[in-house]
C-alpha cells in the first residue's frame, strides 16, 4: 500500500470519527489483496478500538463483502460490524475481533470442543433464506472447472515444469468430471468457501467470529464442513473427524428431510468435495508464489498433495489423479524443498 493511499485511509477515518491524526498500525493480510490496520479513536471519552480495510476496488468485491456482512448478521453468525464504508474508495471501518485467530489455539484435546462451536455457526448459514442464497454466485460446473484449471496451470505447468499429454488430460479431465458430478448433485445452500481455522477468530468467553466472507456462494451442502475438518493448513485424525462429520451429516439430514443422506453418500461427497479442493488449493498456493509473491503458502502444499493422494487411492476411477500425484507431482516439489 503507497503512502498515497494510506493517507487517504486515514483522512476519511479522521473525516467519519471527527477526529485528528489517526494512527495506522499494519496488520499482517490475507491471501488477496485487502490490506488491514488497527487504529484507536476515543468514543464517549472511552479509547475504542478498529479495522480499517483498504480493499482495492479494481481488486476486490467490496459490495459483496457489505452484502454478505449483512446476511450473516441476521443469521446471528457473529461477523464483523461494518462501522463505516466508502465502496468508491474501497475503504472500511470494521470492530475489532482481536488477534487470536482459532487455528493458533487448536490441539487434539480441545479441537472438538472448538469445532463443535464452529459447526453451530456452519448450521446458521445453513438455515439462509433460499431466496438470498439464489441471489449469490452459482458454484456450478463451469465455476468448479475453472478452479480445478489453476493446478494444470499454475501447479503442474508453472511451478513444476510438468507439461501433460493431449491423453494425459484427457485422462485428468475424466477425474474432475467424476468431482464434478458429486459436487453438482449435493442441495445447494450458502457457502461460505473458506471455512477454516485461519478464517475463524476467538472471541472473548471462547466466542467464535466468522471472517473472510466475502467470497459466499450458492453451492454444495458439504463444501464448508470439508473446508473445516480438511483444513489446508492442518490435518486431524480420522478419530477426531468422523463424530463431527456424523453430527453434521444429522443437522443437514434435519434440514433437509426429503434427501436420503446416508453414512455411505455422505462420506463419498466428502472425499470428492474434499478432493476437488484440496487440487484448486495446491494450485492457488503455487499461483500466489508466482504471481502475487507471497511465497509463504509454498509450505501448505505437501499437505494438501497428501489429502489428494489419500483419497484419491479409495477410488478406482481416479487411479489417473492418483499415480500423477504420487509417482510425478509429490517427487517434484519434494525436489525444491
Amino acid at each position: 500500500m503507497n503512502n498515497l493511499s494510506t493517507r487517504d485511509l486515514s483522512q476519511w477515518l479522521e473525516s467519519h470519527f471527527s477526529t485528528e491524526n489517526i494512527s495506522l498500525l499494519p496488520l499482517t493480510g490475507d491471501a488477496g489483496f485487502r490490506r488491514y490496520f488497527r487504529f484507536y479513536s476515543d468514543s464517549q471519552h472511552q479509547k475504542q478500538c478498529y479495522i480499517a480495510v483498504d480493499a482495492p476496488v479494481k481488486l476486490s468485491n467490496n459490495q459483496a463483502f457489505v452484502d454478505v456482512q449483512k446476511i450473516l448478521q441476521d443469521l446471528g453468525v457473529n461477523v464483523p460490524n461494518i462501522i463505516a464504508a466508502d465502496l468508491k474508495a474501497g475503504f472500511l471501518c470494521l470492530s475489532d475481533f482481536g488477534d487470536t485467530v482459532l487455528a493458533d489455539q487448536l490441539s487434539n484435546e480441545n479441537m472438538a470442543q472448538y469445532y463443535t462451536k464452529a459447526l453451530i455457526e456452519l448450521n446458521k448459514m445453513l438455515k439462509c433464506n433460499s431466496a438470498l442464497v439464489a441471489g449469490l454466485p452459482d458454484y456450478n460446473e463451469k465455476f468448479i472447472l475453472t478452479e480445478l484449471a489453476i493446478f494444470n496451470e499454475w501447479l503442474l505447468e508453472k511451478h513444476l515444469k510438468i507439461y501433460l499429454t493431449t491423453d494425459e488430460k484427457i485422462a485428468l479431465s475424466t477425474c474432475f468430471d467424476v468431482l464434478v458430478s458429486a459436487i453438482i448433485e449435493q442441495p445447494k445452500v450458502f457457502m461460505h468457501r473458506d471455512y477454516h481455522s485461519r478464517n475463524i477468530m476467538l472471541l472473548a468467553n471462547d466466542k467464535l467470529g466468522v471472517i473472510d466472507f466475502q467470497d459466499a456462494v450458492k453451492g454444495p451442502v458439504i463444501y464448508d464442513l470439508v473446508s473445516l475438518l480438511k483444513d489446508c493448513y492442518v490435518r486431524w485424525p480420522k478419530q477426531l473427524i468422523t463424530p463431527l462429520m456424523e453430527d453434521y451429516r444429522q443437522q443437514v439430514q434435519d434440514h433437509f428431510p426429503d434427501e436420503n443422506l446416508s453414512k455411505e453418500k455422505w462420506q463419498y461427497w466428502f472425499d470428492l468435495t474434499g478432493l476437488q479442493r484440496h487440487i484448486k488449493a495446491s494450485g492457488i498456493f503455487a499461483r500466489l508464489h508466482h504471481r502475487d509473491k507471497k511465497s509463504g503458502y509454498l509450505a501448505d502444499i505437501p499437505l494438501t498433495l497428501t489429502y489428494i493422494q489419500d483419497v484419491s487411492a479409495q477410488y478406482d476411477k481416479l487411479s489417473f489423479l492418483h499415480e500423477l500425484v504420487t509417482k510425478r507431482v509429490i517427487p517434484a516439489v519434494n525436489k525444491l524443498t
